[in-house]
């Protein structure tokens, strides 16, 4: 998925499709006996005739552009030159994408251009917010049920079961070997989506809300588990808890595409309240349920089914505003924290957890459902809301 829709989607797709243009012009270099070279990556930064790129290996090239030298402007996504248009070296700035098919110099860390391919940065964001948006508009939850013959999924997303629709056309894709990324998710199927799995889903919502016709659906298999921390690694980057449901010791590795975050204690509090509230109807919590008639249960079944409500609108809340939390690191935790954790499900024995997210500060929210039932964050802050979602990293943050 998209804590990530934080990080330019498909990235990886896009420039490979740009790398084949590039391929007559490094076979000119070639005749001319000159080594070819075609760095890609983020202008860090410009002068007069050139600019400095910084690879997606994480190496600074310096590419001196000549007069000679022509520079392509083309939009995001593009798969060809036809869309591209003509620009100078003065139109290169900071942030930019580019692909420069040139000659290395004797130290690599030089290129002189014979093309740029360029894409703007202001171009790209608005790229990757409309994708944002499409995500959104879409949906997410926890699967519930497949039927892969008839191209039907159901999945829980707050409170309610949407159906998910799907045609030949519509795209799958699965995270695997741990990786969070949206751009590691691999080409999968629907035969691969199995109840429990976490789902994004980029498509057209209907009137009611109750089903999506879906472009593209991302899924995963991921743990999610909630307790006070007993230890701390900031130089290996693990944590170990006491999982409240299972009642087993985790240790779960936080990397850096782990999204890390910190409930403040008002806003703890405030969640918390609204729990207690729906899981006794006589009371009136901050931001809960109102009074109820006198004849309301407090404690039976309907006391215990609002709780579970409350755990779940909690869980709700928490993954639509994660987004607008502060960023916490592994080096600002400590044992005796209380944390809620969506991690990767290992796929083998000596392989460990990796988190997605990581909030902490949840005490009041778990001494609210000491059970941690109904407690789970979803592995994309736009997961498990309501038709009218908020903001959310989508698929790969």
């Amino acid at each position: 998925m998209m804590n990530s829709l934080n990080q330019t989607l498909r990235s990886a797709a896009r420039w490979s499709l740009v790398l084949v243009l590039a391929f007559a012009c490094v076979l000119t270099l070639q005749a001319h006996g000159q080594a070819a070279s075609h760095p890609a990556g983020t202008v860090k930064s410009t002068s007069s005739d050139g600019f400095v790129l910084t690879t997606t290996a994480g190496q600074d090239v310096t590419v001196n552009v000549p007069a000679a030298a022509k520079v392509l402007i083309v939009p995001p996504g593009s798969k060809d030159l036809t869309a591209a248009t003509a620009g100078s070296v003065a139109d290169v700035q900071a942030g930019d994408r580019a692909l420069v098919t040139g000659s290395a110099g004797d130290s690599g860390a030089t290129v002189t251009a014979i093309r740029v391919i360029l894409m703007k940065s202001g171009a790209i964001a608005e790229n990757h917010a409309a994708e944002e948006a499409a995500w959104a508009r879409g949906g997410g939850g926890i699967v519930k049920s497949v039927d892969a013959a008839a191209g039907k999924i159901e999945i829980s997303s707050g409170l309610h079961t949407i159906t998910v629709t799907t045609t030949p056309a519509t795209i799958v894709r699965r995270y695997s070997n741990g990786s969070v990324r949206f751009e590691d998710a691999v080409k999968s199927d629907l035969v691969s989506v199995q109840a429990g799995d976490q789902m994004r889903v980029r498509g057209a919502r209907s009137a009611d809300g109750t089903t999506i016709a879906a472009d593209e659906i991302v899924t995963g298999s991921f743990k999610n588990y909630s307790g006070l921390l007993t230890a701390v690694d900031a130089s290996a980057g693990t944590v170990t808890l006491k999982d409240l449901t299972t009642k087993k010791v985790v240790t779960v590795a936080v990397t850096p595409n782990s999204d890390v975050r910190r409930l403040p204690p008002t806003a703890a509090q405030m969640i918390a309240a609204r729990m207690r509230g729906a899981g006794n109807p006589g009371a009136a919590g901050a931001g809960g349920a109102g009074q109820r008639p006198a004849g309301g249960t407090a404690g039976g079944g309907e006391g215990q089914q609002g709780a579970a409500a409350g755990a779940r609108r909690a869980g709700m809340d928490l993954s639509q505003m994660l987004s607008r939390l502060p960023t916490e690191t592994v080096a600002g935790l400590k044992p005796g924290d209380a944390v809620m954790i969506v991690a990767t499900s290992p796929s083998g024995q000596s392989m460990q957890s990796s988190a997605v997210t990581l909030l902490a500060g949840v005490e009041p929210i778990l001494t609210a459902a000491p059970s941690g039932e109904g407690m789970t964050l979803t592995p994309w802050s736009v997961g498990g809301g309501e038709p009218s979602m908020g903001e959310g990293a989508g698929p790969g943050r």
